[in-house]
């Protein structure tokens, strides 16, 4: 298996370790290849930011197509451009916070999920209701913590995740954590450990369910929601994204 695992984001160091997250559980004789697009936001966190990681999203997603990927990862807890990305892609392409949110439910009766800044938690309450795992998740609490902090050694980042997951389990009458960004992949197994339930990492989680999804045989439904974009021109800067 080929898998197409794209951090939405430019800052080449967090997806060196979302790379090392999803190798980390892939099965032998899969093939991880982690990019980055070539323009976009460094960091996410907010819907201006998130609009402009699209198109590069997009090109990555179609560039993996052109060699031969079969299955594709959106590693952002905003699973950004997912319905517009498997309109182009033949096999399956899981966002993170969909695939923690999927596997969370199969092993805790409620979880609660800890992202970065305050102003991301109306975007991952909307895809919890999307996703209809609404009354599985007790919470969206945020850990005061700047995306970027998470790739700065010596920042109080881990200290303020770990503050608000206790916050959690003493508040919310959670079963698990799940990491509301891709930037925390990297921590799940420690924190798990700690804290003695299940912490989920939605980069490994996607990892996992696009094995699986491609071991059954199965590819993305083409016809209706995620049927290919209709061949038309685009103008200016977006010229070279009309679909063909």
């Amino acid at each position: 298996m080929r898998i197409n695992l794209v951090n939405p984001n430019t800052t080449l160091s967090m997806t060196a370790k979302i790379a090392a997250a999803a190798r980390a559980v892939a099965a032998p004789g899969t093939e991880i290849r982690a990019v980055s697009p070539a323009m976009g936001p460094v960091s996410i966190e907010g819907h201006y930011d998130e609009a402009f990681c699209v198109p590069g999203l997009l090109e990555e997603i179609a560039k993996a197509e052109a060699e031969g990927f079969e299955g594709h990862v959106i590693a952002c807890f905003d699973d950004p451009g997912l319905d517009a990305a498997r309109e182009l892609a033949r096999g399956p392409v899981v966002g993170i916070a969909e695939a923690a949110m999927h596997v969370a439910s199969l092993v805790a009766g409620g979880f609660t999920i800890v992202t970065t800044l305050p102003r991301s938690i109306p975007a991952v309450e909307r895809l919890v209701e999307r996703y209809g795992f609404a009354r599985h998740c007790r919470r969206v609490r945020a850990a005061e913590i700047p995306v970027l902090a998470l790739e700065e050694p010596g920042s109080p980042a881990r200290e303020r995740l770990r503050a608000e997951i206790a916050r959690a389990l003493s508040e919310d009458r959670c079963e698990a954590i799940l990491l509301g960004c891709a930037g925390m992949a990297d921590l799940a197994e420690a924190l798990s450990a700690e804290f003695r339930l299940p912490v989920i990492d939605g980069v490994a989680a996607a990892t996992k369910l696009v094995e699986a999804l491609l071991g059954l045989g199965l590819a993305t439904s083409k016809i209706g929601a995620w049927a290919p974009p209709r061949a038309k021109p685009y103008s200016g800067a977006f010229a070279r994204f009309a679909p063909r």
